[in-house]
């Protein structure tokens, strides 16, 4: 990919979703008389991509779409609601009201806490759609600008322990969520039967909203939890004596690719410099206006901000963010990633308050045979006073336990099944949800991971290191959402039972892994891993980590500009 020498606009025929959103009266469409249509279960026309804007996804169960079709009859078409929860913190009246929703109006009757540090619903048919959001509006919860294209939930630090810094990037993680919302009253007025107030105006997002998807996060170093090289835009918390002063600004980081093109790659962000905290939302608009104006409206798979960054340079949208603030960037503040995944257990904060982690195998809260989970975080929700806190690895913290209630909250994590003891490894293991509901999964990757995974331990064992780990991310197609471009081992679904086969992620979450084996088996992936763990144990150096070991052996290279070299 070539720089242009004019930063800009991309010229040529607009992307085709560039007319719907033109054409959509401010993400309306006639997405109403759709919800009245009762011939069919699912939405029409521009409508399918529209209610994206307001936070949900047409799906339909795969599994049984086949037989539908011989029987005559329609996908058993139902939408996956993503909700906005800014940082993942939730309070327990509100888990009630979603654990409640989950049971009685559902196909699936599940919670799904996601990478995104949130909750979706899966298997909501039609007629409850607005129940749904009425419902959760009534607790004060909304899906505004979850999907589309749009700036996605603001991801923060799950650091329960430094509260005083959490709570203020928090604040921030916030401010930044309600600054970059489209302004449109379009969901109120379609979901909520709000009155119907007269023109609308974008002046951040434009009535034609984004080119491409936008995703933004609050970190506190030295924890990545938040896998900030996934981001458009990061904000780096920089403390001084505890205080937060200012942030450092990431942007341009992104994992998503098309299989056989190679002008799409994953991507680092870059590291435009620091800024004190008081500029923080005048850089997060001029970041996003300026993708906003000179992204790419011609080809949506060279759409995201990391591909403007590419085609004008970086410099040249640095130059053009601080033109737009009114800020000029100063050099970075130091600051080093150590750690990624969550830390499970009890840990006490500098409050005094306990928080204690529990561990759930890709996010999905439902009651199993042997560990009913759903029921179990209800039960704790009936009693907590603190605040829950969903983490962007798919776990759920219980916060804000005083000293005298911990006794009762681990009696009842135990009580049902949500302290049972898990390997390292399966706790650094992730996954997107794939089959059967999402229509882009190409493979298994939900359903793949856990016996999976416990041919790694096996693996593990064999190789005498049964209490080392390795960060393995599976996602059903090469969208990104289970992060394995960040992986010390990643699998990117390709065709049912097939996978690419990535490795060289670091411990970090700093650089991104190169593929080593394209398209081969499940049999076939086990046997690189065995191969490679075997290589691992025998000739690691001192607390080396298999990303770092596979670099340092020669066995992959390491992926230093993905734009020139991922595809070597």
């Amino acid at each position: 990919m070539s720089y242009q020498t004019v930063p800009g606009p991309v010229e040529g025929p607009l992307a085709d979703n560039e007319r719907l959103k033109r054409e959509s009266n401010f993400l309306r469409g006639t997405i109403e008389q759709d919800l009245r249509d009762p011939l069919t279960g699912g939405f029409n026309g521009d409508n399918f991509q529209l209610i994206r804007f307001h936070g949900m996804y047409q799906q339909d169960d795969r599994d049984i779409r086949a037989e539908r079709a011989q029987q005559k009859l329609e996908p058993l078409h139902n939408v996956m609601l993503r909700a906005r929860m800014p940082g993942g913190i939730i309070t327990p009246t509100q888990w009630l009201a979603i654990d409640a929703f989950a049971r009685d109006h559902t196909l699936y009757g599940s919670i799904r806490l996601t990478t995104r540090q949130t909750f979706q619903f899966h298997g909501v048919l039609k007629p409850n759609i607005k129940l749904m959001h009425q419902t959760l509006n009534q607790y004060g919860i909304d899906s505004i600008a979850t999907a589309g294209d749009v700036n996605r939930n603001v991801l923060c630090t799950s650091n329960p322990v430094e509260s005083k810094l959490h709570q203020e990037a928090y604040e921030w993680a916030k401010a930044i969520s309600e600054h970059l919302l489209p302004k449109t009253r379009a969901y109120a007025e379609i979901w909520l039967d709000g009155e119907k107030l007269g023109p609308d105006e974008e002046p951040i997002l434009g009535s034609t909203y984004l080119p491409r998807k936008f995703k933004t996060t609050v970190v506190i170093p030295p924890h990545n939890d938040i896998d900030v090289h996934a981001n458009d835009l990061n904000f780096v918390a920089i403390a001084e004596n505890g205080e937060l002063v200012g942030f450092n600004v990431l942007v341009g980081g992104g994992l998503a690719m098309t299989h056989g093109e190679k002008e799409t790659f994953p991507r680092k962000a870059d590291d435009f410099g620091f800024i004190p905290k008081e500029h923080t939302l005048a850089v997060a608009a001029a970041v996003v206006t300026t993708q906003r104006d000179w992204g790419n409206r011609v080809n949506r798979k060279n759409a995201k901000t990391k591909y403007t960054l590419e085609r004008v340079g970086v410099e040249a949208f640095k130059a053009e963010v601080e033109k737009r603030a009114g800020v000029k960037f100063a050099d970075s503040r130091p600051y080093e990633f150590t750690s990624r995944g969550d830390r499970f257990g009890w840990v006490e904060g500098i409050d005094g308050k306990h928080h204690l982690t529990l561990f759930i195998e890709n996010g999905r809260i439902l009651d199993f045979p042997d560990k009913p989970i759903k029921t179990g975080l209800a039960e704790i929700a009936k009693v907590h006073k603190g605040d829950f806190r969903m983490t962007a690895n798919q776990n759920l913290i219980i916060a804000g336990v005083p000293a005298r209630s911990k006794k009762k909250i681990e009696e009842l994590a135990l009580k049902y099944g949500l302290l049972a003891p898990v390997s390292r490894q399966r706790e650094d293991s992730m996954a997107c949800v794939a089959l059967p509901t999402c229509p882009l999964a190409m493979a298994e990757a939900e359903r793949f991971l856990p016996a999976f995974v416990t041919q790694i331990e096996g693996v593990l064992a064999k190789h005498g290191i049964p209490d080392d780990s390795i960060i393995f991310r599976v996602t059903g197609c090469p969208n990104g959402c289970g992060r394995a471009m960040l992986a010390e081992i990643g699998l990117v679904g390709k065709a049912p039972g097939r996978y690419n086969f990535h490795i060289g992620g670091n411990l970090a979450g700093t650089r991104i892994p190169r593929m080593y084996r394209e398209n081969i088996t499940e049999p076939q992936i086990l046997a690189e891993i065995d191969t490679l763990v075997g290589r691992w144990a025998n000739e690691r150096e001192a607390g080396e980590g298999f990303g770092d070991f596979v670099i340092r052996a020669g066995i992959v290279k390491p992926v230093i500009d993905s734009a020139r070299d991922f595809y070597e």
